[in-house]
């Protein structure tokens, strides 16, 4: 989700609806699917397939097949920071090619749907119900918790090694017109963690919709000291601006928090404002110059038993100066997602997730060498490895498979079993650097016979 809501603007345009399915082999398209917004890494690719339908995303899967060495990578918006979408001399999905329509279903109970097409951007959907996903055989297939729920739960957090998924077909439920967006301050993170955590783990029926929080220095910084702190366009809390059909649960929710009093603001905005607040964002990136630089962001899950810990040694230790961007800190439950996918989690039930999502100013003459920042992200890796911290890194980027074994853990088997079934021969994302391609028996019988 992080990656997708910081890039509002770069949806491609539809597709006419009887294209035919292209192959862009110039310059052009091949240099921008040797890139993504992480801009650490380049790979060229062999080639970038603009697929019209999932047939022609089978197509391309089924010729990467019958070769000896091409790999192939799903390109959505690129969103990737360290290579996860490439494919170096193989070929890249633009899978922004497919048709951008969304299309409502209604089941025979009423339950209603919408179709989206691969390449969507998470700001345009929202949770999964049943998925079309394209294997490494090249075969197409229709899948659920209900329908073939082993490829289902194998593609949710596979990292792409399960399959390429071409739709998703989102449940639908009414959202409100306007939300009230709160925002509180704590002095102390102690605070912060326990208010959080007893926030998340509250019933439904006496929770609050969202929560999240974020660090921020103690400076003028405009990036990440006091001026991020307010809501923007928002004003002091008061509680007469609750509205009248909260009840009773919102302010009896907020008065055992143990925020700083006087810090308080609150803003009324629309709900589809709300989901797209971190646009705000962007546009910042875009004006000073920071967006086209390289991002080298880090998301950590972090347990609850060692969050303390590494607020210390990391957030007030490393990064005491900030990080030029977004440092988001919130809770989570184990419990909410379910263990059949292929995400690796920490193993306590309650874990943060810590988003360090650098936007810094090109260098020189604006933030520090990229090479630094990622020599820092290394760091703080070690730090949680070193010290022990129940951890996991979200959107993982490692080169041998101990590492890999290491991150997964006692799902590492199973990911294997499920790659050898959906992918045998290792064609897909291979920018993971998970597995080796494997030739296939028909390439393998004609370099023999050569």
């Amino acid at each position: 989700m992080m990656l997708a809501y910081m890039d509002h603007a770069a949806a491609a345009a539809e597709p006419d609806a009887g294209a035919e399915p292209a192959v862009a082999a110039v310059d052009a398209a091949e240099f921008a699917a040797a890139m993504d917004f992480g801009g650490l890494v380049s790979a060229r690719p062999a080639a970038v397939v603009r697929p019209a339908s999932s047939d022609d995303v089978a197509s391309a899967i089924r010729a990467a097949a019958r070769t000896a060495h091409l790999t192939v990578a799903a390109r959505g918006n690129g969103h990737s920071v360290a290579g996860q979408a490439m494919a170096r001399g193989g070929l890249v999905l633009d899978m922004r090619a497919l048709p951008r329509r969304m299309q409502l279903v209604v089941a025979p109970s009423g339950e209603k749907f919408a179709d989206v097409p691969g390449g969507a951007l998470w700001e345009e959907v929202s949770n999964v119900a049943q998925l079309e996903v394209v294997t490494g055989d090249g075969e197409c297939h229709v899948c659920s918790r209900s329908a073939d729920p082993d490829l289902f739960f194998a593609v949710l957090g596979g990292l792409g090694q399960g399959g390429v998924i071409t739709r998703a077909r989102i449940p639908l439920s009414p959202a409100p017109q306007t939300v009230r967006w709160t925002r509180v301050v704590y002095a102390s993170f102690a605070d912060y963690a326990a208010d959080a955590e007893w926030l998340v783990t509250r019933p439904p029926h006496e929770a609050f919709d969202y929560v999240e929080g974020f660090a921020f220095v103690r400076s003028d910084d405009p990036v990440n000291g006091w001026p991020t702190v307010p809501i923007p366009d928002g004003a002091h809390f008061d509680a007469s601006l609750i509205p009248d059909n909260a009840g009773p649960r919102v302010g009896e929710m907020m008065r055992p928090l143990k925020y700083v009093r006087g810090l308080e603001f609150a803003a009324g905005v629309g709900y589809v404002d709300f989901l797209s607040r971190v646009n705000r964002v962007e546009d910042e990136a875009r004006r000073n110059g920071s967006w086209a630089a390289p991002h080298p962001w880090l998301n950590l899950f972090i347990s609850s038993r060692d969050i303390a810990a590494f607020d210390r040694a990391v957030l007030n230790g490393m990064l005491a100066d900030g990080v030029d961007g977004p440092m988001l800190i919130y809770p989570m439950l184990k419990s909410k997602w379910d263990p059949a996918t292929s995400v690796a989690l920490p193993d306590g039930e309650i874990f943060y997730l810590v988003a360090l999502l650098r936007f810094c100013r090109p260098y020189p003459g604006g933030g520090p060498p990229v090479d630094e920042l990622v020599a820092q992200n290394n760091a703080i890796i070690d730090a949680c490895r070193s010290n022990g911290y129940d951890y996991k890194i979200y959107f993982p980027s490692y080169h041998a498979q101990s590492d890999w074994s290491r991150h997964f853990g006692a799902k590492w088997s199973r990911f294997v079993d499920r790659k050898a079934r959906y992918d045998p021969l290792a064609i897909l994302a291979p920018g993971q650097n998970i597995f080796a391609r494997t030739p296939s028996s028909v390439a393998a019988a004609a370099a023999v016979i050569v």
